[in-house]
């Protein structure tokens, strides 16, 4: 038998705080755009040190020592602008709370930190594009790659046909191939979809390498 999880469509404390984090430089750097404060050339700059840029992997100079691995978690603080922030804010909201409740802040924190570096792991092994990559949007499906993994063994253990769980799973694939479509819309045509597909991956096997989750969080 399952147990229902509360609605992600509400956010709880850790979403707040993720959220925070995130929204922060974007906030920094547009008001830089418009002359609040800092210079016009502030978001150049940002993506200059803290993008992902796959060439560093591939004997590109870099800006500073150790730019090819201080990426990996610098990349996913900066955004495009405030739409594509606000697209994978609530993608943050919808997800965590569903996430969290089965395998707690430490499993979810597991899951986010696995899929933001796979992500970038595979944006660096498949793409050879000469702009950078930025955005949480890795480990955004990494979220959404294990609440699948969750969900499935969920129905399973619930005695579900195979067919079904089948139909499911398809289903499923469907909502993260919208969600490519919908980011894809957010960002004018530039889709990281390497990231995405590293980044699913990756939230989705560290979620089956846990064990069944549990009720409720801490």
């Amino acid at each position: 038998m399952t147990v229902s999880a509360p609605s992600s469509g509400r956010p709880d404390r850790l979403s707040w705080i993720l959220a925070l984090a995130l929204a922060l430089p974007e906030l920094v750097l547009l008001g830089a755009d418009h002359g609040l404060w800092g210079a016009a050339n502030w978001r150049p700059l940002a993506y200059s040190f803290g993008g992902f840029w796959a060439g560093l992997l591939h004997g590109w100079q870099p800006n500073f020592p150790g730019q090819a691995w201080t990426m990996f978690v610098t990349y996913g603080f900066l955004h495009a602008g405030p739409v594509h922030l606000l697209g994978n804010l609530g993608a943050l909201a919808y997800l965590t709370p569903s996430v969290r409740w089965r395998v707690g802040p430490a499993g979810f924190l597991a899951i986010w930190i696995a899929a933001w570096l796979g992500g970038a792991a595979m944006f660096g092994l498949l793409s050879r594009q000469a702009a950078p990559m930025v955005g949480a949007s890795g480990a955004l499906f990494g979220l959404a790659g294990a609440w699948v993994v969750f969900v499935l063994r969920e129905r399973l253990a619930a005695g579900m046909p195979p067919r079904r769980t089948v139909i499911r799973a398809a289903g499923a694939a469907l909502v993260l191939v919208l969600l490519n479509i919908a980011d894809w819309w957010m960002q004018s045509g530039r889709l990281a979809w390497q990231t995405h597909l590293g980044g699913a991956l990756a939230g989705g096997l560290v979620a089956a390498m846990m064990g069944r989750g549990r009720r409720g969080g801490a």
